[in-house]
């Protein structure tokens, strides 16, 4: 039988099951609940969100060509279109 040790990184198959004891669950439940609900939290879940929101533009835009891919040899600093 193998030694864990925290420092490896290790895999499993999705069909796997973990135990949990009562007390364990508990106390996972409680920390992420008390992350969860910080001011710090509420801003990153947010931000969060208004990345999926921007991504999900930038994704239209790509499909519909009106945003296109830079090669290395196009890359420069951003610009300020005015009209």
């Amino acid at each position: 039988m193998a030694n864990y040790n925290p420092s490896k990184q290790y895999t499993w198959q999705k069909e796997d099951v973990f135990e949990l004891s009562g007390e364990d669950f508990g106390l996972i439940l409680n920390t992420l609940r008390g992350i969860l609900n910080t001011p710090e939290a509420t801003k990153i879940l947010l931000a969060n969100e208004a990345n999926k929101a921007i991504e999900n533009v930038m994704a239209k835009a790509v499909e519909q060509g009106t945003v296109i891919e830079v090669t290395e040899e196009q890359t420069s600093p951003l610009r300020v279109v005015k009209d």
